[in-house]
This record gives structure tokens, C-alpha cells and sequence, in this order.
């Protein structure tokens, strides 16, 4: 698992070094799953400099979202993530303020198998993710959303958890 994890943070490092012309930022995230523990977050997110649907109203853009997250708990059930998705983004017209709402589905890798009372039924996992927040002025971000994971029935155990969380994006 360990060589997973390494070859992912290879990989993530080259995918970095080919959106160097795109807007990037740093994602920070705090969360908790439906059992109440605590979830960290941290977060590379390229945009995808591309729309559609462009009005008064707003427009659907999007943005590559590769992330590590570590999963709080007791001695036996901590647990390490790194995922990566396409995050299609809904964000409506304003002046210094945009709200927004966004939808994605990539892949995540864990360090274990099992967390809280959980079997994720092995280490690859689906990451669907659905939430809204405020885009201000110089490119800050802030937001809440609700991330599953899941091996869509690719074992035979797919227990899933989820993470709600608050985050904050900065610009680089």
C-alpha cells in the first residue's frame, strides 16, 4: 500500500507540473463522518479555464481536484486517502461575491480497509462529491460539501463512509 501511495504522490507531482498554466489553488478542508469523526484535508484544485452555459445567470465550469485526506481515530481505525476527481462547478453571476454549486466523481485510494465499523471492501474507491459555497474576488473560496466513498460494488463488502466538511480554497 505504501508503494500505492508514493507512486500517487509521483503521479499527482507530474500532473501538477502540466496545469502550471491554469489557476490553481490549495484546498484546506475540516470535516466529520456520519460517526462523528473528524476528517483533514488538503487539496491541490487546477481549473479547467473552459465554459459552458454562459448567461446573466452564471456558468458551468469545473476543475481538477487531487487531494490527501486523513481520516481521525482510535489506534486501529485512523486512515489515509488520496483521491483525485473532476469537479463540474455551477457558479452564478455576481460582482465580488459568486455563489456556487458543485458535482464530481473520481477515484480514492485508502491506507486500510476497513475504518469506523466500515469494510470499504478493499483500498480503491469511487469519491462522489456534492456541495455549494462563495467564490470572492482574487480567487478565495469557501464552502461546505458532502463526499462519499465507495466501491460500487466492485467487492463484495461496500459499507462506504461519508465525510461532510467545510473547506476554504486559497489561490496560488
Amino acid at each position: 500500500m505504501k508503494r500505492l501511495f508514493c507512486l500517487a504522490a509521483i503521479a499527482a507531482a507530474l500532473m501538477g507540473q502540466s496545469f502550471t498554466a491554469q489557476a490553481a489553488g490549495v484546498e484546506f478542508a475540516v470535516g466529520a463522518t456520519s460517526d462523528s469523526t473528524m476528517t483533514y484535508r488538503l487539496g491541490m484544485n487546477f481549473d479547467w479555464d473552459k465554459s459552458w452555459l454562459q448567461s446573466d445567470v452564471g456558468r458551468l465550469t469545473g476543475y481538477w481536484s487531487g487531494a490527501y485526506t486523513y481520516w481521525e481515530g482510535d489506534k486501529t481505525s485512523s486512515n489515509n486517502s488520496l483521491s483525485f476527481s473532476p469537479v463540474f462547478v455551477y457558479e452564478f453571476a455576481g460582482q465580488s461575491v459568486k455563489p456556487y454549486v458543485e458535482a464530481g466523481i473520481g477515484v480514492a485510494a485508502f491506507s486500510n480497509t476497513h475504518y469506523e465499523n466500515n469494510n470499504l471492501g478493499g483500498s480503491f474507491q469511487f469519491e462522489d462529491r456534492f456541495g455549494f459555497g462563495l467564490r470572492f474576488n482574487g480567487g478565495h473560496e469557501v464552502g461546505i460539501r458532502a463526499t462519499h466513498y465507495s466501491n460500487a460494488g466492485l467487492a463484495s463488502s461496500n459499507d462506504g463512509v461519508e465525510s461532510y466538511s467545510l473547506h476554504y480554497t486559497m489561490p496560488l
